[in-house]
C-alpha cells in the first residue's frame, strides 16, 4: 500500500463514538492514505471491527451519511472524494495539533531588536516621551502611578506617571517550503512524508488566519521540482525519485525574487542527501555516498542564495552521521540554520522559526 510499512494501530484516545469524535479519526487518517476518501473509510471499517467506536445507535454508515450531509463528502463517478471543506478542517487539525503543543512547551516567546510605535506588545516598559502614540499607554498602570506618586485624595496624573508599553516591530515575511518526496521519505518501515505534510498544512493555516500579509509558497522535490497549492497538500505522496535539491533551490529562488517583501526565507524539509540533477533534459544520478558534482553544485546553489539575502533553514528528520557533514557546510555557506528534527517535533521547531524570524529583517553580509 504506496509502500508503508504499518505497526499495529494504538491511538491514544480512541473514539467514543458520535460524528465529531468519528470526524477527529477520519480527518488524521485522511493524512496516511494521501487524501483517498475510500481507502479512509476502509480503513476506519477495519478499525470499528476491531475497537469497536461505534454502537448500535450510530454505526459507519450513519457516519458516512452524516459526512455527505454536511459537505465533508462529495461522489464523483462513482467515487467518493472529500471536499474543500474537509481540507480546511484537515489544515485546523494540523494547526492546532502543532501550535498547541508550541504553546504547551513555552516555545515562540520572543523578541525583536527593534522596539518602540510596532505592532505588537513586549514586556518592556518606559516613561512616556513626546511623541508616543496615545494608544501605546497603559492607563491602568499610570492610573496606578499617579496614585502612588500623588496620593489618593487629590488626584493628579501628569506626563511623568504615563507608562509606555513598547512595541515589537513585524515585518511582512515572504517563505517558500520546500519538502523533500524522493522515495526514501518512505524507506526502512518509517513514514517521514506525513508529519512534513502536517507541517506545511499547519503553517499554510497559520499564515493565512494570523499573518494574511505573509505569503508562502510550498516546493516539492524529487528528480524535478515544481510548485504545488495549498489545496494540493491532503494527497501528497512520495515517488520513486531522487533528490534533485539543486532544482527545488532553483525554483524557491526564482519564486521568491518576484516577492516584494524584505524579508525573504527558504525552509527546506528533507531526510537525505543530494542525489540527483539534470543537466541538458537528462539526468545525472548517483546513490553511492556524496557525489561531488552533485554536491558542489548544490553548495554552489546555497552561496547564491546567500548573495540574494535569503536565508535557508534546513530540517533534517534523518541523524545519519555521514549526512551532517554535508548539512554543516551547506549550512555554513548560506548562512542560514539547521535542525536535526525528530519527526514528532517538526512542527514545533518550524513554526518557533517562523514566528522568531517574522519580527526581524534579514540583512546581507
Amino acid at each position: 500500500m504506496r509502500g508503508f510499512q504499518f505497526s499495529k494501530f494504538l491511538p491514544n484516545k480512541l473514539p467514543k463514538g458520535g460524528f465529531d469524535e468519528l470526524l477527529k479519526l477520519f480527518t488524521e487518517l485522511l493524512n496516511y492514505t494521501a487524501g483517498d476518501a475510500g481507502e479512509t473509510l476502509a480503513w476506519m471499517n477495519e478499525l470499528d471491527k476491531q475497537y469497536k467506536f461505534t454502537n448500535n445507535e450510530y454505526g459507519m454508515g450513519n457516519f458516512i451519511d452524516d459526512l455527505k450531509d454536511k459537505g465533508y463528502l462529495k461522489e464523483e463517478n462513482g467515487e467518493v472524494k472529500i471536499t474543500a471543506k474537509t481540507e480546511q478542517t484537515i489544515r485546523k487539525s494540523a494547526l492546532e495539533e502543532i501550535f498547541g503543543k508550541l504553546k504547551k512547551a513555552g516555545k515562540g516567546n520572543h523578541n525583536s531588536n527593534i522596539s518602540g510605535i510596532g505592532e505588537e506588545k513586549n514586556a518592556d516598559r518606559r516613561e512616556y516621551s513626546f511623541g508616543d502614540s496615545l494608544d501605546q499607554i497603559d492607563m491602568t498602570a499610570s492610573i496606578q502611578n499617579a496614585q502612588i506618586n500623588h496620593g489618593i485624595g487629590d488626584f493628579t496624573l501628569t506626563d511623568r506617571d504615563l507608562e509606555v508599553e513598547e512595541k515589537d516591530y513585524k515585518t511582512l515575511t515572504s517563505t517558500v517550503l520546500m519538502i523533500d518526496i524522493s522515495h526514501s521519505m518512505i524507506l526502512y518501515g518509517e513514514d517521514r512524508i506525513t508529519p512534513a505534510k502536517k507541517t506545511a498544512m499547519a503553517l499554510a493555516e497559520l499564515i493565512k488566519t494570523k499573518y494574511p500579509k505573509d505569503t508562502l509558497d510550498i516546493v516539492v522535490f524529487g528528480n524535478d521540482a515544481w510548485p504545488i497549492t495549498i489545496k494540493d497538500l491532503p494527497y501528497l505522496q512520495v515517488g520513486p525519485y531522487h533528490t534533485n535539491t539543486l532544482a527545488g533551490l532553483e525554483l524557491a529562488t526564482d519564486l521568491l525574487r518576484r516577492r516584494k517583501t524584505h524579508n525573504k526565507q527558504i525552509f527546506m524539509i528533507t531526510d537525505g542527501k543530494p542525489t540527483c540533477l539534470k543537466e541538458n533534459g537528462r539526468y545525472y544520478k548517483n546513490s553511492m555516498g556524496l557525489d561531488r558534482k552533485v554536491i558542489g553544485k548544490t553548495l554552489n546553489m546555497a552561496a547564491q542564495c546567500k548573495r540574494l539575502n535569503i536565508p535557508i533553514t534546513t530540517f533534517m528528520i534523518a541523524q545519519d552521521p555521514y549526512l551532517q557533514q554535508f548539512v554543516r557546510q551547506f549550512t555554513q555557506i548560506n548562512g542560514g540554520r539547521a535542525f536535526y528534527s525528530s519527526l514528532t517535533g517538526l512542527g514545533e521547531y518550524i513554526f518557533e522559526d517562523y514566528i522568531k524570524n517574522r519580527r526581524k529583517t534579514f540583512r546581507g553580509s
